[in-house]
């Protein structure tokens, strides 16, 4: 058996949290899903399984519903849907589309019924509602069926961090159930929970597209192949991701060290293809002010999305050339102030509102201004 393993393709996402890229994001995840299916014909998959989150909701155009239910059919194989979160089985829902009923591919899985495939069993387990604190894999019956048995779920799997049991799914669920594999969705990296003998049985693929900063190891799908009943699943992930998403953290300690940041930011490849989120800490020292403006520049003009987080910038205590390049009088008194106050080291009476974090937005700030009226 030979199939491919994709999930949480959250169609209709919004993305407001990339701004003017959003649209861009938004129509790289259908892109990205036809590289999905491209990637179940070259590899000869036998089936596609796709394991929750098609939609981001169940309020979707139903344009983009047409839209999906056109690029899984192209796929000229069965493909066996199940209802995640965020696309729960429920009156009104993405699943009522008539787009669904209008292609011998299509399979939307409603029940926990075993459903027959070439060579064994698919066990679907369908969410019904955005929450739930049960198991979905409880219901799979061990053992009652021959040939490979494949579980499609949607949930959390035992040891992800989560203030609340959502879609709990146990780390031995595959064994318990005697499953050959269990294909899952929900968390948006790829991820591999190897059985006690070491045999990875359970896996989540991962989105097909990356949706946010700081996604580990997504914009992947999975071709599973399995020889028998009781054989080693082996699992192949794919790339189907377009764009890069970058985070880029650096602690400042030295004259140069902004310079050489924005540097490695216009040594990224394909800028146009790529979110970067730059997030720097440290000292800023005087020579280099002017460089926060630079990489402003750099990042509205040559990539996808880009911002730079300076909030935990201050200004160097060691470099007097900040307050040597002011005019004397008050505003270099002020100056100093503020300088002092952005040193979280500052044993002396706070202005009420004057944390280390505003008053060194403060500084840079009038440092900017006196430069401009300078200029």
């Amino acid at each position: 058996m030979k199939f491919l393993h994709t999930a949480d393709w959250q169609i209709g996402m919004r993305a407001a949290h990339v701004g003017a890229a959003g649209p861009r994001v938004r129509e790289e995840r259908l892109i990205a899903a036809r590289r999905v299916i491209d990637a179940a014909r070259s590899a000869g998959a036998e089936f596609v399984v796709v394991c929750g989150d098609t939609f981001e909701d169940n309020g979707v155009d139903r344009v983009l519903v047409q839209k999906v239910a056109d690029i899984l059919d192209a796929s000229g194989r069965p493909v066996y849907v199940t209802p995640g979160n965020h696309d729960p089985l429920m009156p009104g829902s993405v699943w009522e589309h008539p787009a669904w009923r209008s292609s011998d591919n299509l399979h939307v899985l409603r029940e926990e019924t075993p459903i027959k495939v070439s060579d064994g069993t698919l066990f679907p387990c369908p969410a019904r509602e955005q929450h739930s604190g049960k198991d979905p894999t409880a219901w799979i019956p061990a053992g009652d069926s021959r040939g490979i048995r494949v579980g499609l779920a949607h949930g959390t799997v035992e040891g992800v961090y989560q203030e609340e049991p959502d879609y709990p799914i146990p780390r031995n669920a595959a064994v318990r159930a005697g499953l050959d594999y269990l294909a899952i969705g929900h968390w948006h990296s790829t991820a591999t929970y190897p059985a006690t003998d070491g045999t990875v049985r359970m896996a989540y693929s991962g989105t097909h597209e990356t949706t946010k900063f700081g996604e580990r190891d997504s914009g992947n799908a999975l071709i599973v192949e399995i020889a028998g009943a009781g054989a080693a699943p082996v699992i192949t992930p794919v790339r189907t991701g377009g764009l890069t998403w970058s985070v880029i953290e650096e602690e400042l300690r030295q004259p140069g060290d902004l310079a050489r940041l924005r540097q490695r930011a216009e040594a990224l490849e394909n800028p146009s293809a790529t979110l970067l989120d730059l997030r720097v800490a440290g000292l800023l020292s005087a020579q280099d002010r002017d460089e926060l403006a630079r990489i402003e520049e750099i990042l509205a003009s040559r990539f996808l999305f880009g911002r730079i987080d300076s909030a935990r910038l201050r200004p160097s205590p060691s470099d007097d050339s900040w307050i040597a390049g002011l005019p004397a009088g008050a505003l270099r008194e002020a100056a100093a102030n503020l300088r002092e106050l952005a040193d979280p080291a500052y044993a002396g009476q706070r202005p009420e509102g004057a944390s280390p974090e505003v008053a060194c937005r403060a500084l840079l700030e009038l440092y900017a201004l006196a430069s401009e009226s300078a200029a």
